[in-house]
């Protein structure tokens, strides 16, 4: 699919990959839904990324949350998306005793089930495009576990998982599934701070 011919929603906009992502997309002339837990960064990536409003909306959405869910499938159906990028994601980095059990259940929330769920919510409008996406931005890490980074990885494991066997399953439909697992970034995620 073409970028010009895409109109894609994007969770995870005001991330570090998610804006790099936002930016490359509007600049190949895709209309975006940029997503993610706070509207005034939201606007304000709109507003750097887009001046002229003509390839970007805004959508307030909290995955951790099923509403937040059910609302941010509702509104790109209605906005006609055929590309999902699930871009948001969380970290719990250290060793495993250390990682409180909240944490461990808002990276598995955030990084595989809202995905899951969401894909679900709109795939049967995904299905009644004449060309459709799903695209899972994992990591390196959901292909090699490395020590102090069990929970990250269990997390992406299980998204290339569901991008692989989703891929399989909707083989014979117009939707496409692609999980991408970039290796380290310079991003704040990925800081110490």
């Amino acid at each position: 699919m073409k970028a010009a011919q895409a109109r894609v929603l994007l969770t995870g906009a005001t991330g570090g990959i998610g804006q790099a992502m936002a930016q490359a997309l509007v600049r190949g002339g895709a209309c975006v839904m940029l997503a993610g837990r706070r509207d005034d960064t939201l606007k304000a990536l709109a507003r750097r990324i887009d001046p002229g409003a003509a390839h970007t909306v805004c959508q307030q959405a909290d995955l951790l949350q099923p509403q937040g869910v059910a609302s941010l499938a509702a509104a790109a159906a209605h906005w006609g998306c055929n590309v999902v990028v699930h871009a948001a994601g969380i970290p719990a980095f250290g060793p495993l005793q250390a990682i409180p059990a909240r944490d461990m259940g808002a990276v598995l929330q955030t990084n595989l089930l809202a995905p899951m769920l969401l894909t679900q919510a709109l795939l049967a409008h995904l299905c009644a495009q004449p060309q459709a996406q799903v695209i899972c931005v994992g990591s390196a890490l959901g292909r090699i576990g490395l020590p102090g980074y069990s929970v990250y990885s269990a997390s992406k494991f299980g998204l290339r998982g569901f991008a692989e066997a989703l891929r399989r399953e909707l083989a014979d439909t117009a939707v496409r599934v692609q999980y991408l697992g970039p290796r380290s970034t310079r991003t704040a995620f990925n800081s110490a701070g």
